[in-house]
């Protein structure tokens, strides 16, 4: 009796440990791994927060800043004007250039958004991409949040 209850046991708990599987947790092969951070190039990232001097910003227009690693360049909208400026990408820092903006004039809410924004230029950056969403410091302690534009 013991004989059989041992047997069904067994045969009852090896389907269940082999159906969970064998493959070491980060291999990066099967159906469930997935590396969902996004890179940095190749995306237009709207921007969504901005920290400027310790404060928080509210975010007027549309903002946004598309990094480019072929041409070495970011270019955007800062809230009212366009922007280039070279930037060089590796890993968790951004190098970038001094700014080069067209020169409307627009509300002071967007040309507010604007200061804030050009306050990440001209030096390194660091960054960190989580998902769809990228955050953005500057040596001088300017904070930008963007997410991908879908």
């Amino acid at each position: 009796m013991d004989t059989q209850r041992f047997t069904l046991a067994v045969l009852t708990l090896v389907p269940l440990v082999v159906a969970c599987g064998s493959q070491k947790a980060d291999t990066g092969t099967g159906s469930g791994s997935v590396d969902a951070r996004r890179p940095v190039t190749g995306v237009d990232w709207r921007v969504q927060g901005i920290t400027a001097g310790g404060t928080a910003r509210k975010v007027q227009g549309k903002p946004y800043l598309a990094f480019d690693a072929k041409s070495g360049k970011v270019g955007g909208r800062l809230g009212c004007n366009a922007v280039n400026a070279t930037a060089t990408v590796r890993a968790a820092q951004i190098t970038l250039g001094r700014p080069s903006t067209t020169r409307m004039m627009c509300d002071a809410s967007l040309m507010g958004t604007e200061r804030a924004l050009l306050g990440l230029f001209d030096g390194r950056v660091d960054y960190r991409v989580d998902h769809d969403t990228i955050t953005l410091t500057s040596e001088n302690g300017t904070i930008v949040r963007a997410v991908a534009d879908k």
